[in-house]
């Protein structure tokens, strides 16, 4: 299944955001810690390189994801020209409380009266801006909710008298390139409910988690792992939740929306869906697809042995 979701006010939010960022000093980019790559949009990353913006990146979550690969997350991002990278939780006050100052680190020439720090906060949907936003002012100033794209316009508001915040829609990009990111963006509630099948993203989700954390499952859901295919995953919930429809079948739907809601609750622990290993390994062996209507090129034999 390819996920694709790009509804009409994203692509407003986008010229939006090439035009505000003229006026920005500094990105600061949310991601899911769980998913770094596959929730970082590189139409920011495009805008903000254009501009020669630094980036602070955030990987928001961080008490949900696995504790390891969000340090080699780190690493990985920190290694980048113009880049800090910092992995904490929006919910926790005394962690939001340390974003002021990582960010006037990287824009030391501002924060001023005369030159307050111009900070653009961008991110995928659901990802947890508005929750930041909130935290960063002590007030409730950005709608959150369950559901992504609650956010819909930009805000410009003021924190104290040396930085200024511009809050951005959550956005998305027109195409997703790679199908595995699709499913890790719909099985983190980054895409809406209407874009995915949840059977089939619960489905590979039961896939990675066999493959990283089978002990997750178990634990969790008390029955063993070996031999057991994604699909079985799924029939195991649905035996030890007693999810059963009219006639005595397993309900698979409700099964695989409880795996969906554990995972993202963190209610099965600890889980990151990739690391920047895995990301390496897929961009060497993903090959695009072929354009409807084309062919491949003929392969011309070479004259040398």
């Amino acid at each position: 299944m390819s996920i694709q979701w790009f509804p009409g006010h994203m692509n407003a939010a986008r010229k939006k955001a090439a035009e505000s960022m003229e006026k920005t000093d500094l990105v600061i980019e949310v991601l899911d810690a769980r998913l770094p790559a596959a929730s970082s949009n590189p139409m920011i990353e495009q805008l903000r390189k254009q501009r020669q913006r630094p980036c602070l990146k955030i990987l928001n979550k961080a008490d949900l994801a696995d504790p390891e690969a969000t340090k080699a997350w780190l690493a990985h991002f920190n290694a980048q020209k113009d880049v800090h990278a910092v992995a904490l939780s929006c919910k926790k006050p005394a962690d939001v409380a340390k974003v002021p100052g990582f960010a006037l680190k990287l824009a030391p020439h501002r924060g001023t009266p005369l030159k307050p720090l111009r900070m653009m906060i961008m991110g995928i949907p659901n990802v947890g801006k508005s929750t930041l936003m909130n935290a960063l002012l002590k007030k409730r100033v950005a709608a959150v909710g369950d559901e992504p794209a609650v956010t819909k316009s930009q805000q410009r508001l003021y924190l104290g008298n040396n930085m200024v915040l511009i809050d951005t829609p959550g956005m998305l990009w027109p195409k997703i390139e790679h199908p595995t990111d699709g499913l890790m963006l719909a099985a983190s509630h980054a895409v809406g409910v209407n874009a995915i099948i949840e059977e089939e993203v619960a489905t590979f989700l039961a896939e990675l988690l066999l493959a990283r954390y089978p002990q997750l499952l178990t634990a969790r859901y008390g029955f063993k792992t070996d031999g057991v295919d994604p699909v079985g995953v799924i029939e195991g919930v649905a035996q030890r939740r007693a999810y059963r429809v009219k006639g005595g079948e397993l309900d698979f739907e409700k099964a695989a929306h409880t795996l969906l809601i554990d995972y993202r609750s963190g209610a099965l622990g600890r889980i990151s869906l990739e690391t920047p290993q895995s990301r390496v390994e897929l961009l060497a062996t993903w090959k695009p697809p072929e354009s409807l209507g084309e062919r491949p090129e003929p392969e011309v034999e070479s004259d040398d042995d």
